[in-house]
């Protein structure tokens, strides 16, 4: 292997590694829906793979593209800064719609009393929450597009350092060498983003919210509005 090929895939390992964990918006999301929604460890690491597919590929074929064509490093720079705050933007409205949703279900499905006047004029109250009966259309996955609503925002997503520090200064070696960089690049950045799903998520597992369980769909959407407000803000 060349030498110079060698030290990028140790950058690329790095980089994707740092990358990731200092980018909550590459894992929160993932955390708190399947917090709110209770997905099964199974189909949360599913769901975290395919849109960390998503994410990387979206850069390696603008990367690809770049690079056959030739187009400089600026041009494409401008354009994954624009493709960023694209799904920064994303993230915030789609993370304060569900937390308004969350919200009206919490208060929709308050526990409330009847009072029901029988013939012998006797009278009683009962109480009840109207979550049973909405239940079975929020959680039916035929109808649940919150999964495609992830995928779509981390594929507009960029990986801001491939293209610039990896793939095009890779490529002057060669093509296979580029491709072996970019790889060793996306293999670590969705190892990490599913490894701290897995953790967080098992951690989080273990808090109970008492009171505010009602509200976990509100504030699963309060952290995803969050966290795109913080790549957008400050630039995590």
């Amino acid at each position: 292997m060349d030498k110079n090929i060698l030290v990028l895939c140790v950058t690329a390992a790095s980089i994707g590694f740092f990358h990731t964990i200092f980018g909550p918006d590459h894992y929160l999301p993932f955390i708190v829906m399947s917090k709110a929604r209770k997905w099964s460890s199974l189909k949360t690491m599913v769901i975290t793979f395919v849109c960390g597919i998503g994410h990387i590929l979206g850069s390696v074929v603008l990367g690809l593209i770049g690079v056959a064509f030739g187009v400089a490093i600026m041009k494409l720079e401008v354009f994954e800064a624009f493709r960023g705050s694209l799904a920064a933007w994303a993230l915030i409205a789609f993370g304060f719609t569900y937390c308004v949703w969350g919200i009206h279900r919490a208060i929709k499905n308050k526990p409330h009393k009847h009072a029901h006047i029988h013939e012998d004029s006797t009278m009683h109250k009962h109480g009840h929450s109207h979550k049973g009966e909405h239940v079975h259309v929020h959680e039916n996955e035929k109808k649940n597009i919150t999964p495609w609503v992830l995928f779509t925002i981390f594929v507009l997503g960029p990986c801001e350092p491939l293209i610039p520090i990896l793939m095009y200064p890779a490529a002057k070696n060669s093509l296979s060498g580029m491709l072996l960089v970019t790889g060793v690049f996306g293999t670590v950045t969705i190892a990490t983003m599913m490894t701290m799903v897995l953790l967080m998520s098992w951690g989080i597992s273990f808090v109970k919210l008492g009171k505010l369980e009602k509200y976990t769909h509100a504030l699963a959407g309060g952290t995803i509005c969050l966290s795109g407000i913080a790549i957008q803000f400050l630039g995590l």
